[in-house]
């Protein structure tokens, strides 16, 4: 029986992308718009993702991390 194709099945090579300058340190803007709260913690996940080699399998944990981490930043500024 053959089994059907799915987004998991097959070649699972990913096209490769230009990356993105390292980043030595997190910091966010304590100002930061609600807007920007998406673009900040995907830009803290990348980071988290870099620093591991981009080893895949990471990818979610990579995102609560850097959600957290942005949140905490933001209210820990807040709050100042």
């Amino acid at each position: 029986m053959a089994r059907a194709k799915t987004p998991g099945n097959g070649n699972t090579r990913r096209k490769q992308t230009k990356s993105l300058p390292a980043v030595n340190s997190f910091e966010t803007n304590n100002n930061s718009h609600p807007a920007d709260l998406e673009a900040e913690i995907r830009l803290r996940a990348y980071q988290l993702s870099e620093k591991r080699g981009f080893v895949p399998g990471h990818e979610h944990e990579d995102w609560l991390v850097a959600e957290r981490e942005v949140l905490g930043v933001m209210a820990r500024g807040h709050h100042a």
